[in-house]
């Protein structure tokens, strides 16, 4: 059993603990929100992590800011997101995920993206069939002004306020694109963005295709996941 697949299990094991704790939650620095879920599954991960990957650094949205550290491109990371969407978690909504993204030596190992109340997750290795769709994914950070500019197309588009929903639908293809261009931080995107590499879609940070290194805390990145032909 790989590691991602060991914390899936785990943070199962725990769901209704962690689900109990939705409403238990208070305002960081930027008005977002953070739960005990949150660091709950904080927690379950950094356990796993010490017991199988002791050389791993673990980077977490609820370790931030990150200010004095230095990054080593060929160095061994752990980056989590305990909780992406904790806005949805914490006002009873299902659009909720976990992820993860492991990278020893510099390059990616595994990642997995795992959605507990939806009952879905993918792993890297898992195989995928792939929808075909005219749904476009929007980053909840849009203003009224972006979504204003939208212009008149045949697509649909949607708004879910999870990272990990959004980039996961995107590898399944039930998004044909899904894009922020206002900027996000690594472990919003990193477990997305290896999964969309591995299941064939074209991926793009900041304007430039990727192409798996890890991305570290030290700005906030424009990222697009595409199954439609790129000019």
């Amino acid at each position: 059993m790989t590691i991602c697949n060991e914390i899936i299990e785990e943070i199962k094991s725990q769901l209704d603990k962690i689900l109990s704790l939705r409403t238990n939650f208070v305002s960081k620095d930027d008005q977002s929100y953070v739960s005990e879920g949150d660091l709950l599954v904080q927690s379950i991960v950094l356990d796993l992590i010490k017991l199988k990957l002791p050389s791993h650094i673990l980077i977490s949205e609820e370790l931030a800011p990150f200010d004095n550290c230095r990054w080593d491109p060929l160095g061994s990371y752990v980056v989590l997101d305990p909780i992406d969407g904790t806005e949805n978690f914490v006002s009873g909504l299902k659009e909720w995920g976990v992820g993860i993204s492991i990278f020893t030596k510099g390059f990616h190992e595994e990642s997995c993206i795992y959605l507990p109340e939806l009952n879905e997750f993918l792993t890297s290795g898992m195989p995928v069939v792939k929808f075909k769709s005219r749904i476009i994914g929007l980053s909840s950070s849009l203003e009224k002004s972006d979504l204003l500019s939208l212009p008149e197309s045949d697509y649909e588009y949607r708004i879910i306020g999870c990272s990990m929903y959004n980039t996961l639908s995107a590898v399944k293809g039930s998004f044909i694109v899904f894009e922020n261009v206002k900027g996000v931080n690594c472990w919003d995107v990193l477990p997305g963005l290896n999964l969309a590499l591995e299941n064939g879609s074209q991926v793009f940070v900041d304007d430039m295709p990727y192409k798996g290194e890890i991305l570290f805390p030290t700005k906030k990145y424009k990222i697009r996941i595409s199954n439609q032909e790129e000019i």
